[in-house]
């Protein structure tokens, strides 16, 4: 379970370190799945439902920005998301009735792994209340040396930023033209098994990964279940399907919030390293 201190640090930076989430016999089992998918991989020559491919990928040496949606592609990564301790943390911060929005693993190899623009989840996806936030796994060490998760201190307070370019939806935020100080952040830097959670308004990215070791991220995307996606459901049967725990409800609670839907759809659609390819002037480079 969180301390009292540890919700309260969430509630004021809008992220906070938990460690020892996961212990070292789940972390070799998604090791194992990963390296499994990274091989099957080879035979992939451009993005699809399951991959995100660095440009340098090839079939001999195969190199992922992304695995989309691991819970589908392994059972460790859904069983993990209703595991405890993590369900209980998730309970105290969104209550009773939580439902999975999404996962991915952000590969990230040495050597040039991608780094991620700075940005909102909650402009990819706005509800109806903000009861969202993320969890990221570290399935290895996560040092300063290999492009950590960066969040800004606070910034999960508001307000939605802009996250167009050229006037359409592009996953990332001008640097230039929103003023941030983006040198006040909490790197999501720990031990293997450890984990991090921020806000959905919380605006996070990353650097490359310039060192010789890797950073395989596990990110969860969770919400209340009474929060609904303003975009609607497509499918009722799959979206119920990804309660973790307590009941679904019919009648969405609605918040105040601000938001900016991400239309007009980005001129690249894919994973966000595809949004954010419009991008013109990076934070990262």
């Amino acid at each position: 379970m969180l301390t009292q201190q540890q919700i309260d640090a969430f509630q004021r930076d809008g992220v906070v370190l938990v460690e020892h989430v996961a212990d070292e016999a789940t972390l070799r089992v998604m090791r194992a799945a990963l390296a499994e998918l990274v091989v099957q991989s080879a035979l992939v020559t451009r993005h699809n439902e399951i991959y995100d491919l660095e440009p340098t990928h090839t079939s001999a040496t195969p190199r992922l920005r992304r695995i989309k949606q691991p819970h589908r592609h392994h059972p460790v990564f859904w069983d993990f998301a209703r595991s405890e301790p993590l369900l209980g943390m998730l309970m105290q911060l969104l209550g009773p009735n939580i439902r999975m929005h999404n996962s991915k693993l952000n590969v990230k190899f040495p050597d040039g792994g991608t780094g991620v623009e700075w940005h909102q989840d909650w402009a990819f996806h706005p509800h109806t209340n903000a009861s969202l936030l993320a969890i990221g796994l570290m399935l290895e060490d996560c040092t300063l040396e290999n492009g950590p998760m960066l969040v800004l201190r606070g910034s999960h307070k508001g307000p939605v930023h802009d996250h167009n370019a050229d006037g359409r939806f592009c996953g990332a935020i001008d640097p230039e033209s929103v003023r941030l100080d983006y040198e006040d952040s909490i790197a999501c830097i720990g031990k293997a098994g450890a984990i991090s959670i921020h806000h959905a308004f919380a605006v996070h990215g990353s650097a490359n990964n310039t060192s010789a070791f890797p950073r395989p991220l596990l990110l969860y995307e969770f919400m209340a279940a009474d929060a609904w996606p303003l975009a609607g459901v497509k499918d009722l049967e799959e979206f119920d399907s990804r309660m973790i725990c307590g009941e679904t409800t019919y009648s969405p609670r609605l918040e105040a919030v601000q938001v900016k839907l991400p239309l007009p759809e980005a001129e690249n659609l894919g994973s966000i390293y595809e949004n954010q390819a419009a991008l013109k002037r990076r934070y990262f480079g």
